[in-house]
């Protein structure tokens, strides 16, 4: 059994480590310049053009670098806020119950029970389309409400342990108790929740752009990439080929690094 576990966690890491490095290559080197339309329309994959060239003779390669720093950087910008939030409301809410909790979560649950790709819209039509910034707001606001109802049953389970009665007895505040004592023994819930978080938000911002209302040109997304592909699948089959493959490993690894921590929280249980 650990013998399984440990192979869902290094074939995760591994994927996503070559994953991160194309984010980091991509970030300060592409073999061309993603947005020149000179290379030819519609070369197949080829020595010179790796992924081949779209209809605008731009290198494909070139684009899925930056369009998967683009896309990653979007996916952990919103998790983080979701994450953030969601804990320091689930923090609150799970350790001193009573009104606060009351009214903290009937707030999470309204925002809960809003269509979550409705909310998104509104937030984008708000802020303004086609801005990284606003693709990141509307869906770090969607992901609160996940991460405060996950930490809340956490918090709520932890806060009569011994170690919890110990501190308080000795005068801890409440702010040490939740932050010192509590937090560090619930990451073994958070990580699996952050890395569930981090697929639906790189599908979720995938589908934004697909759709015209996320990431817009000059920027690379992966998600709009594919949508131009869309367009162009019988000239050039291959630029939909590669872009949609990039999105699949990138999810597929953390989907996996996710699965080894939870099973393996399952296995320490």
């Amino acid at each position: 059994m650990k013998k399984r576990l440990n192979s869902y966690l290094t074939v995760g890491l591994i994927i996503t480590g070559l994953m991160l490095l194309i984010t980091v290559i991509g970030t300060f080197w592409t073999p061309y310049v993603p947005t020149a339309m000179k290379y030819g329309r519609f070369q197949p994959p080829s020595w010179a053009h790796l992924f081949g060239t779209d209809n605008f003779g731009r290198d494909i390669f070139s684009r899925v670098l930056k369009g998967t720093g683009t896309t990653l950087a979007i996916a952990l910008s919103t998790v983080s806020i979701g994450a953030v939030i969601g804990t320091l409301i689930g923090a609150v809410t799970g350790y001193f119950g009573g009104i606060v909790d009351d009214v903290l979560m009937r707030l999470n649950d309204a925002l809960t029970a809003f269509p979550s790709f409705l909310l998104a819209l509104l937030v984008v039509s708000l802020v303004g389309p086609g801005k990284k910034y606003s693709v990141v707001i509307a869906l770090g606001l969607v992901f609160i409400p996940s991460f405060a109802r996950v930490m809340r049953t956490e918090f709520a389970a932890l806060r009569n342990r011994n170690y919890v009665t110990g501190a308080r007895l000795m005068g801890a505040s409440s702010g040490r108790i939740l932050f010192v004592h509590l937090l560090p023994n619930t990451v073994r819930v958070l990580l699996p929740a952050f890395t569930i978080g981090f697929n639906n938000a790189v599908l979720a911002e995938a589908s934004m752009s697909f759709l015209g209302i996320g990431v817009t040109p000059p920027d690379a997304s992966l998600g709009y990439m594919l949508s131009e592909a869309q367009s162009m699948l019988k000239a050039g089959p291959w630029y939909a080929l590669c872009t949609g493959l990039t999105i699949v490993l990138l999810v597929f690894g953390v989907g996996l690094i996710g699965e080894g921590l939870q099973a393996q929280e399952r296995e320490v249980d």
